[in-house]
């Protein structure tokens, strides 16, 4: 039996959601527990049994037939007609209410060692991605549709330990901003945010790596709610926050979700 809550009969895309203790999983755990039926990405051949683990964590808390796992990669034009064309024909439907922009890709070189390849890799996930889902998305959104960027907060801090993937996660925030009229005032009235955390303990932060280390320790001082990281649950509920129809005028902004850190 399908959930009832404040998401019910919505449809709802999370990139970069296959692995069971990541932002993403966490995403469309919590949308689907509001009621939303969920597709869930991932990319790799790697995460493929991480991403059964997170369909079955799903179907336990919002019953059969509330989730669906698609492997593509945002960063093609193949991959989000793939996403967008599965979501459509595993729930039968004709429309896709939201969207958010989970996946993510980092590279901790400096800039001036960093490979070309990995430069057009990190904007190809973070900023052409978006862009890609949403053109293949927005015939199938419906008036009043949202979408989520999951953004960070190194976009607004210089983060020199993190350049390109600071630079990227920046251009993010932009089309947030430039998009919010494009789509706001088009008749359709889509809504379109940035949710940017601070440090999570998620597989992005790497526990054997002292530079990822002692930047996260930093960033926790800088927190001003409480002394410690955020959670992937932290996260997930400042997106059901925007995902719900309360959030109708709420659009263009940058919210951060990191206990403060400005």
């Amino acid at each position: 039996m399908a959930v009832q809550g404040p998401l019910a009969n919505k449809i709802a895309i999370i990139t970069g959601s296959g692995k069971e203790n990541g932002i993403g999983a966490a995403i469309a755990l919590t949308l689907a527990r509001a009621g939303a039926r969920v597709t869930i990405n991932y990319v790799s051949d790697s995460t493929a049994a991480r991403a059964v683990e997170v369909v079955s964590t799903i179907e336990a808390a919002a019953g059969k037939g509330s989730v669906i796992s698609i492997q593509a990669d945002v960063s093609t034009t193949e991959g989000t007609k793939k996403i967008v064309a599965g979501t459509l024909k595993g729930f039968k439907v004709d429309h896709i209410d939201i969207i958010v922009n989970n996946a993510t890709i980092a590279t901790y070189a400096p800039t001036l060692q960093t490979p070309p390849e990995d430069i057009f890799r990190v904007f190809g996930v973070v900023v052409v991605g978006p862009v890609l889902l949403l053109q293949a998305a927005y015939p199938h959104m419906p008036h009043g549709g949202r979408v989520i960027n999951i953004g960070t907060v190194s976009s607004k801090m210089g983060f020199y330990q993190l350049p390109i993937y600071a630079a990227a996660k920046a251009a993010m925030d932009q089309l947030t901003w430039t998009l919010s009229r494009e789509i706001g005032r088009d008749g359709k009235n889509i809504t379109i945010n940035t949710i940017a955390p601070g440090p999570v303990d998620t597989d992005s932060v790497p526990a054997g790596d002292p530079g990822a280390q002692a930047m996260k320790k930093w960033l926790i001082s800088l927190t001003r709610a409480e002394d410690r990281v955020g959670t992937v649950n932290d996260i997930a509920d400042a997106v059901l926050l925007l995902a719900d129809e309360k959030s109708r005028w709420i659009t263009g902004q940058y919210i951060s979700a990191s206990g403060g850190i400005v």
